[in-house]
């Protein structure tokens, strides 16, 4: 598993990978955390549940970061892992994380949300999975 994130103009993007789509959406997550802040420096100290549903697995990475980014805005957090688990259409996921300390954190942009720019997601031929789009900061 690893994230990574690629230049787009004034954008950024996110990128995640994994043995598994789910490994892919949750590294995808730790890249838009990435975006903020160091997810290395966040503590697990609360949880928060986030269930999805969507006709496709673009629209549903699409949905999934746009959840990350809500909670992160309207709870004051950061999230330093996510447990994402997939059912066909249905997204449950668990995010760990603790309220932004601005000293420690260092908060380095806002992210608005995810875009449908670069969206995609794809089971690459060696069996691994990659799920990206832009986020618009």
């Amino acid at each position: 598993m690893s994230f990574e994130h690629f230049s787009h103009d004034a954008d950024v993007g996110v990128r995640g990978r994994g043995s598994t789509l789910a490994e892919a959406f949750a590294e995808a997550g730790r890249a838009l955390t990435a975006v903020v802040a160091d997810p290395a420096g966040v503590h697990e100290m609360t949880s928060v549940e986030i269930l999805l549903q969507a006709d496709d697995s673009e629209t549903l990475l699409f949905d999934w970061l746009n959840a990350i980014v809500f909670e992160m805005a309207t709870r004051d957090l950061l999230f330093a892992r996510y447990d994402v688990r997939l059912q066909g259409s249905r997204l449950e996921a668990t995010a760990w994380g603790e309220a932004v300390d601005v000293a420690r954190h260092a908060p380095a942009v806002e992210v608005k949300g995810a875009t449908w720019t670069s969206l995609r997601v794809k089971h690459e031929t060696d069996g691994s999975w990659v799920a990206e789009c832009v986020v618009d900061v």
